[in-house]
């Protein structure tokens, strides 16, 4: 996986929430190793480590930006809360009560209508700046996308507050362009990501908590079984000559039913990668490229444009034209966390 950065105004950021505590910021920087933090970009690594280093000094995991504070521990108590709730839907309902629970205000309610899931925060004491559901998301989807051991992908991203002043590092988030200063502050992704099954285990679950909460800032993928062969597999050709499911696993040296059962073990098949792979290619032609929708579709492998553009706004609910204005219109922007 490529080393991500953090702009440091993301730093300012939470150490503003240290400063409204009374808490100096100097020996957190220190205690965090991130004496220069405040200037240059860090790694998420770096910047959970701050995180870590903040939660321990207020005894708080949400920066002191909710009703009541989230005490050092929550998150992990949250975790083994959803471990084994079965599928991805059981678990955001059970991930949002928890955090109803311990945080009060903001809360979150998930809503599935016309195929699309939606979860909407709200608060009597809202609206709450950016920083705030920017965590909240950062917390919610880091889990879930570890849980389900797949990079769920975004359709919209909205936050009922003014855009912050001179921060294009907010305009992108999560893959998605970011909407200030729309009614309801929500995320919304594909329903059918709902039905993902959980694959982690107690021992999983030790090993995801000493890397947290850096491992959030990040979103999960495999770096390791069958998914991560076969995605470095495809990677090494053109999209266009991807072999179908039998010739990959001829390649791979495995029989077809035992590749599709080890997938399926990693809550993965073989369609779904394929998609996930190529909206992540899309995506990136269309923010970087000068090469124009039909050019894109013929690079990824697809015969007609309009095809493409179907399989397109399947995967993030827009158009790949729609997608490209967005993302142009928000201006020079840094590389979103989870790319």
């Amino acid at each position: 996986m490529k080393q991500q950065t953090i702009s440091p105004a993301f730093v300012e950021d939470a150490l503003a929430c240290l400063r409204r505590q009374g808490f100096a910021p100097e020996p957190v920087l220190q205690a965090a190793g991130l004496v220069a933090a405040e200037h240059e970009p860090v790694t998420a690594q770096e910047y959970g480590r701050l995180w870590l280093v903040i939660a321990k000094a207020t005894d708080d995991e949400f920066f002191g930006l909710s009703t009541r504070p989230m005490r050092h521990g929550s998150f992990a108590l949250l975790c083994h809360a959803v471990l084994h709730a079965g599928t991805l839907g059981k678990a955001l309902r059970r991930a949002l009560q928890f955090l109803r629970v311990v945080l009060e205000d903001p809360h979150g309610e998930l809503v599935v209508t016309d195929g699309q899931a939606q979860i909407v925060l709200s608060g009597k004491a809202g609206p709450y700046p950016a920083f705030a559901y920017r965590t909240f998301w950062l917390i919610l989807l880091g889990l879930a996308c570890w849980l389900t051991g797949r990079r769920i992908p975004l359709q919209r991203v909205d936050i009922a507050y003014p855009s912050p002043d001179q921060r294009a590092d907010y305009l992108q988030f999560f893959g998605v362009p970011v909407h200030f200063d729309q009614q309801q502050t929500r995320l919304i992704f594909n329903a059918n990501w709902l039905d993902l099954p959980l694959i982690r285990s107690e021992q999983a679950l030790k090993v995801f908590l000493r890397g947290t909460p850096g491992t959030l800032l990040v979103r999960y993928r495999h770096d390791a079984g069958w998914v991560a062969k076969i995605r470095a597999h495809l990677k090494a050709v053109p999209t266009a000559n991807w072999p179908d499911f039998d010739r990959l696993a001829r390649q791979l040296g495995i029989t077809p039913a035992t590749l599709r059962r080890r997938l399926r073990s990693e809550g993965q098949n073989f369609s779904s990668l394929k998609d996930e792979m190529r909206s992540a290619l899309a995506q990136s032609l269309l923010r970087d490229s000068e090469l124009n929708v039909a050019e894109i579709a013929n690079e990824l492998g697809f015969t007609e444009p309009s095809t493409f553009h179907r399989a397109f706004r399947k995967w993030t609910g827009a158009s790949p034209g729609a997608f490209r204005r967005d993302f142009r219109k928000s201006g020079p922007m840094c590389r979103t966390l989870y790319d």
